[in-house]
């Protein structure tokens, strides 16, 4: 029985799940249902509300459209309106042209009517000029022969008469005139040239020295003579040698004599033999060494010098060489002026006639401060000095203006430029100053009478006269004895003698005059 029991049980219970899970899922299957319903209800809402968000959105694009549309129009017509309003004005414009031109032709046509009739009338005039020089030819060919038949001369004859005495009038007029031109703008020139030459120098005032080719040196006591010859000589030869001065010792107290044509090379010298005599060690090898440092101490005052220069005249720019060769300067001297001070004073005297001029003064001012600088190397280079000096700065790139300037500063070549001119003025002034040079007015006179005596010497001159301080003579010869090519060969020999028996600072211009006079009286 229990087997059975238990069999009825099991087959109640799977009975029961059976029906139990039919239920559920019935119940599940109707709850999707309705959930796929609700899922088809939205989808419909969706659906609805896309069309009417397409709607709204053709809705604003038509709209949008037609304001373009509408915008586009208004745009077009206002291009329209400004295109009519444009033609219309250009057409206001031509109607005003061609009734402008309307009345211009109609003036046109007046003015033609009017030269027409002006025309006319001068064709008449001319025919009457015509006619009438007609009867002036004929009374004047009438006339002539009267002319000809009274005076017995043809008509070239008496044309030919009648332009002599004019032409004889003319030059007699013409003559007076040059003549008193001539004096004006001498005088004129003179007064002008005086007038600057005196502002320049007032404005200009510098200090000499004496010129010489030795000096004295004196000894703290006459025992000192016989250290400085040494041994044998052997301290006076290695001071000579070491400096290329002559020393002399010779029966003066207390002193010895330093001789030398350079003058930088005397002032190594002296203080040389200053600080040997201050020092005590006087021997070869002291010696070299001094000398050795003495020559640097003097080109570094040079250097400074030739610096401190530049700028108390306002020169810039020059080349460190050119600035070193300028203070070597300061140790050389012509007849007792100093060649820097005269470099200084010579620029300074050049600056005051360009600006009186209306020159560049600047430029000027530094071709005069470098016309002389060819004579720090004057004793190594041979030479004229301008020349040597007119190398230098063209070497250390000068203006072409600055080295003709230096080049014809004493007419080596023939000056062509006013700053050259000036230069020359400038260095003629410095150097004639009264108190510039140091030479005696008995030498300075016999110098002249000299010169003067020179040129009278030869035959057929009537005349000489010194002038420019001695740096100029002027030769009037007699004209029946000597022509043009015989006054050139006479400036010549006059110049060779001049150089062969006279000694003069820098140079002396020969000029030679011939002139022919022709005298007649009027009675």
């Amino acid at each position: 029985m229990e087997p059975i029991v238990a069999a009825v049980l099991a087959i109640g219970a799977g009975v029961a799940g059976t029906v139990g899970g039919y239920a559920w899922a019935r119940g599940v299957s109707k709850k999707v249902e309705l959930e796929i319903d609700q899922e088809r209800l939205k989808i419909e809402a969706l659906r609805t509300e896309a069309e009417k968000e397409a709607l709204e959105i053709v809705r604003q694009a038509e709209n949008k459209a037609k304001t373009e549309e509408s915008e586009r129009r208004e745009k077009l017509d206002r291009e329209l309106g400004k295109k009519k309003s444009e033609i219309d004005r250009t057409e206001h414009r031509l109607k005003k042209r061609e009734e402008q031109l309307d009345r211009r032709d109609e003036q046109i046509l007046k003015r033609e009517e009017v030269i027409e009739a002006k025309d006319a009338k001068v064709e008449s005039t001319l025919k009457q000029a015509e006619t009438r020089l007609q009867e002036i030819d004929r009374t004047r060919a009438e006339l002539a022969t009267k002319c000809e038949e009274i005076s017995g001369l043809s008509r070239d004859e008496a044309k030919a008469i009648l332009l002599q005495e004019v032409e004889k009038d003319v030059r007699n007029e013409m003559g007076a005139l040059i003549r008193r031109l001539e004096q004006e703008a001498k005088e004129t020139a003179d007064r002008k040239a005086r007038q600057l030459i005196s502002l320049a120098i007032q404005k200009c005032a510098s200090d000499h020295v004496s010129e010489t080719t030795v000096s004295v040196f004196h000894l703290p006591s006459e025992e000192m003579k016989g250290r400085i010859i040494g041994r044998e000589g052997r301290n006076i030869r290695a001071l000579e040698q070491a400096t290329g001065v002559n020393i002399i010792v010779d029966d003066t107290p207390e002193a010895v004599v330093l001789s030398c044509f350079d003058p930088m090379r005397r002032e190594i010298a002296r203080r040389v033999l200053e600080k040997l005599i201050s020092d005590g060690r006087i021997h070869p090898s002291r010696i070299e060494e001094m000398v050795e440092k003495t020559e640097k101490q003097v080109l570094e005052e040079a250097r400074e010098a030739g610096e401190a220069a530049c700028l108390e005249l306002q020169v810039f720019d020059i080349h460190p060489e050119l600035v070193k060769l300028m203070g070597r300067l300061k140790y050389r001297t012509s007849y007792g002026q100093n060649i820097l001070q005269h470099s200084i004073e010579c620029g300074r005297i050049a600056e005051v006639l360009a600006s009186e001029l209306g020159l560049d003064a600047k430029l000027v001012k530094r071709a005069t401060f470098l016309h002389d600088i060819g004579k720090a190397v004057s004793y190594e280079v041979e030479g004229p000095h301008a020349q040597i000096g007119a190398n230098l700065a063209k070497k250390h790139r000068e203006r072409p203006e600055v080295v003709h300037a230096i080049e014809a500063h004493h007419f080596e070549v023939e000056p062509r430029t006013m700053t050259a001119m000036l230069v020359i003025a400038a260095d003629s002034i410095s150097a004639s100053r009264p108190g510039a040079r140091r030479e005696s007015l008995e030498s300075y006179i016999k110098r002249l009478e000299q010169l003067e005596t020179i040129c009278k010497g030869f035959e057929g001159v009537e005349k000489a006269f010194a002038v420019q301080a001695g740096r100029e003579v002027r030769i009037i010869v007699q004209p029946e004895k000597l022509d043009d090519n015989n006054c050139a060969l006479l400036a010549r020999e006059v110049t060779k003698k001049i150089e062969n028996e006279m000694q003069y600072p820098g140079q002396i211009k020969v000029t030679v005059l011939r002139e022919t006079r022709n005298v007649e009286f009027a009675r």
